[in-house]
């Protein structure tokens, strides 16, 4: 995997929050810890386009016909 150098600009106090991440021993660099932050974002933004593909799913499966209590046992038999 390629690398590319990046220039960033913080606050003082972000990069006091940075220091300390790095002195509690949670991370070695300033790298590290921004590349965490990046992977932690890429999968929040994951799960999120996730969510949304199964709530447009679900809304555009239409209405049931079913009652709520013959959902919720489909729903108990599928988890079991």
């Amino acid at each position: 995997m390629g690398t590319t150098r990046k220039t960033i600009t913080v606050t003082d106090q972000q990069n006091a929050w940075i220091k300390s991440r790095i002195a509690s021993g949670d991370y070695t660099n300033d790298s590290e810890f921004l590349r965490d932050l990046l992977r932690k974002d890429q999968e929040r933004a994951e799960k999120i386009a996730n969510m949304q593909k199964l709530v447009t799913e679900g809304l555009e499966s239409g209405i049931s016909e079913l009652s709520v209590d013959e959902i919720w046992e489909q729903a108990r038999t599928r988890t079991q």
